[in-house]
């Protein structure tokens, strides 16, 4: 997925990120430049560093997999809501 709001993954985004990832028991891995992170904690996900226009690999596994996937690829879409 590609971070396409203007400040990138910073504090909001993050936690809108954990928020949708709370609502499902499917794991979710997020992976820049080889730094792979929980995407169900805040200060991995902020430790991302991920600034507009990178590329994020999303990685989910569990038995809701495909619903988390859904809402997650729509919440990059809505560009986390900002813009």
């Amino acid at each position: 997925m590609l971070v396409s709001n203007q400040l990138g993954i910073h504090a909001r985004p993050a936690q809108h990120i954990v928020k949708v990832a709370a609502r499902y028991q499917a794991e979710l891995w997020l992976e820049k430049e080889g730094n792979r992170v929980n995407g169900k904690s805040i200060m991995g996900v902020l430790l991302l560093e991920a600034e507009s226009g990178a590329p994020v690999t999303v990685e989910v596994d569990g038995p809701d997999e495909d619903k988390l996937l859904a809402d997650l690829r729509q919440l990059f879409m809505d560009r986390f809501h900002e813009e």
